[in-house]
């Protein structure tokens, strides 16, 4: 494969535009860049939980939600070319069972804390709903592919499942207080 990337400051945006993989130009206010920003920004939000070193049945995990965001943006960037399917949205399902299978029920809500790795999960969690909405306001205006959206809503209760056993790991579970 050739260099994708051979040149950074292209300055086709400076007149308020971007491309899409299709070579199509909008403008960078299109909920479709909007969105892609925001699975960035969780995709960014993810790899600092990563850099608190989590323990590996976790890490992993990270690191394939990583590119499975890559692949939603693709999908975003070029339109009409699913990549996500329905294996992926199961893999989330049976990490997020496997994970939860061992923590005690809640009582009260949950806030963000909890140690440095649990919050960082935890401000994760927020910029996947965030990026959830984004794709859903993107699918009001042109299809998304079905199994991208339910990854991102599973990926959020991953999300926070993760953030409960690292605080249970390196800290405690800072509950709401009434």
């Amino acid at each position: 494969m050739g260099h994708r990337l051979s040149k950074i400051a292209t300055r086709t945006g400076d007149t308020g535009t971007s491309g899409l993989a299709t070579g199509e130009r909008l403008p960078k206010t299109d909920l479709r860049f909007a969105a892609m920003g925001d699975l960035d920004e969780l995709n960014s939000a993810i790899g600092v939980v990563l850099a608190t070193h989590p323990p590996p049945r976790f890490a992993e995990p990270l690191a394939e939600v990583q590119h499975r965001l890559f692949d939603i943006g693709g999908e975003l960037a070029l339109p009409q070319h699913p990549v996500l399917g329905e294996a992926q949205v199961l893999q989330l399902d049976q990490w997020l069972a496997d994970f939860n299978a061992d923590l005690p029920p809640l009582k009260e809500f949950v806030l963000p804390g909890g140690g440095g790795g649990a919050a960082h999960a935890h401000f994760a969690r927020a910029v996947a709903r965030r990026a959830e909405r984004s794709l859903w306001r993107v699918n009001e205006i042109a299809p998304v592919n079905p199994q991208s959206l339910r990854y991102l809503n599973r990926l959020s209760d991953l999300l926070f499942v993760i953030a409960r056993q690292l605080a249970r790991l390196h800290g405690q579970e800072v509950t709401w207080r009434r």
